[in-house]
């Protein structure tokens, strides 16, 4: 405990160092946090209520996507807590119901289409600020173009189960 601690310690010392991130990215990264809080619940609800004979489908496809929002919450976490230096937020953004499947899946498809667009606005706020994080530019960059190409993938995969053409 006490070794993982020092290592922490030690990581933060020489990543924080030199980065001086802009309150506005802190946000924009803090507002993509709450909404991974709230795309994971959401999920995770839907797949809850979703039934009939081919659901199983579907109920697996939600969990799975799921998982993937719980993943971008550690990474953004990360991010914020050991290379930007920020304690992460506990907030969820606002949950949206949804009666039937097709209303779950339109639903998150929306939220996903909206999600692509959030990160590409912080990949943009990140680029106007690479000279003031010389050492978590690059894992920051890293980080937010993965999530934006697990988001486009969730799209796609909710565009099949809709069965709409991408």
């Amino acid at each position: 405990m006490l070794l993982a601690i020092s290592i922490q310690y030690i990581r933060r010392v020489i990543l924080l160092g030199d980065n001086k991130p802009s309150k506005k990215i802190v946000e924009m990264i803090q507002a993509a946090l709450t909404t991974e809080h709230q795309a994971n619940i959401q999920y995770l609800s839907h797949a809850e209520i979703v039934d009939g004979f081919d659901s199983e489908p579907i109920i697996a496809k939600l969990k799975e996507i799921a998982d993937d929002e719980k993943g971008h919450q550690a990474k953004l976490r990360e991010l914020l807590g050991d290379y930007l230096g920020e304690v992460p937020t506990m907030e969820i953004a606002k949950t949206k119901k949804a009666g039937s499947v097709k209303e779950i899946l339109e639903t998150n498809l929306v939220d996903e289409k909206q999600a692509v667009k959030d990160y590409t606005a912080v990949m943009e706020q990140l680029k106007a600020e690479k000279a003031e994080l010389p050492y978590a530019f690059l894992t920051a960059e890293h980080t937010i173009r993965h999530i934006i190409m697990d988001e486009c993938e969730h799209i796609a995969e909710l565009k099949k189960l809709l069965a709409v053409k991408p």
